[in-house]
């Protein structure tokens, strides 16, 4: 199933330009500073607003095309849509929220979507006796049992605390394993994009600045304005290839012959998984050690080397293999080892520098 998508509106000071294929499945991030038309943009598929220009096609049908004055309104585009607050109706219980609107009331449906989303207990409570992320559960429930052919999600953990959102977190990664619709969602939170989405588009002003592969973007320039010094990291996307019990870590298959030995991830071998490092744990040496306390010597090339704003620092990219790596180091040690694109270097990375957290998403296909 296709998803194209080419809008043009005038809000305001901004002119949302927009023209995209979307993947069929898996969660499309549209990522950006606040006001630069993300949520404007979903508004616009779902028919809350409508274009001045463009078109919106959702697998063979057209939803919206200006030429052909089609505009099918929201309720007959079947597109699903989550807003940031839950918006369930307080005189409803919960079964009555999930319900609502439904055409045809299929008990199995009901039965699957509400085991997916760890609701089914609470069926016949009001929205005021759950928690923050349970009524969220109930809200994304409510949008999938109306049968959408894609599901649209405005910032749905940006009004919850961080245990909900530990909370919800999870069910949304099993949701986009079980359901086979494209997800568009909404976040200006790196952490979220990290762990659940598989495409990001990075949107300012209205108009697309980059779109593809999460690991692409994240590591590319483009991404560097988002990052404090601080945290500049790259991703990485590699199967597990081993785990040591013993030493509770696992090892990671990165192609090349290379590998990467970090916290034990609790996932079978052979899963891919998608892990976060920091610029500032890796640290650069001309020889490998002969014995070190360091796991984890891969050999690179450099393909960048850039002053950061801290004028004592560099950061340097880095090739391993199919990856790129980002180290920063101090101005001082890069003169010292006399550090020039092209070469070889060996980086340097402490397995127990990439924390758990850092493990940020068990990707679909594992």
């Amino acid at each position: 199933m296709t998803l194209q998508v080419q809008l043009e509106k005038q809000l305001g000071e901004i002119t949302i330009n927009i023209d995209i294929n979307l993947q069929e499945t898996g969660i499309t991030a549209l990522f950006g500073r606040s006001g630069a038309g993300k949520t404007s943009i979903i508004n616009l598929i779902a028919g809350l607003q409508k274009p001045d220009a463009g078109k919106i096609v959702i697998g063979n049908r057209v939803v919206f095309d200006a030429i052909r004055k089609i505009n099918l309104p929201p309720e007959k585009r079947q597109i699903g849509y989550v807003f940031q607050g839950s918006r369930l109706f307080p005189h409803y219980t919960v079964n009555g929220n999930l319900n609502y609107g439904r055409r045809y009331k299929d008990p199995h449906q009901l039965q699957t979507i509400t085991e997916l989303l760890g609701i089914k207990h609470l069926l016949h409570r009001y929205p005021a006796a759950l928690s923050g992320g349970e009524q969220q559960r109930v809200a994304i429930g409510r949008a999938l049992l109306s049968n959408p052919a894609m599901l649209l999600m405005d910032e749905p953990l940006a009004s919850l605390d961080e245990p909900r959102k530990k909370e919800l977190l999870p069910y949304i990664e099993q949701l986009v394993k079980e359901i086979n619709i494209p997800i568009i969602y909404v976040s200006h939170s790196l952490d979220e994009l990290l762990r659940l989405a598989d495409q990001m588009v990075l949107i300012d002003q209205g108009r697309i600045i980059r779109h593809g592969a999460v690991a692409d973007i994240w590591n590319s320039e483009a991404m560097l304005p988002w990052q404090p010094e601080q945290d500049i990291s790259v991703i990485l996307e590699a199967c597990i290839g081993e785990h040591s019990r013993r030493y509770s870590m696992s090892c990671l298959d990165l192609g090349d012959s290379l590998s990467l030995w970090t916290p034990f991830i609790d996932a079978p071998i052979s899963s891919r998984v998608r892990m976060r490092i920091h610029a500032r744990d890796i640290s650069l040496v001309r020889t490998p050690p002969e014995q070190s306390s360091i796991r984890n010597v891969i050999p690179v090339s450099v393909i960048d080397i850039t002053a950061t704003d801290n004028t004592s620092a560099c950061l340097i990219t880095l090739r391993a293999g199919q990856h790129i790596l980002k180290s920063s180091i101090t101005r001082w040690a890069a003169e010292e080892l006399s550090i020039q694109l092209g070469e070889q270097l060996f980086a340097q990375i402490k397995g127990g520098s990439i924390s758990r957290n850092d493990q940020v998403a068990n990707l679909k296909n594992s």
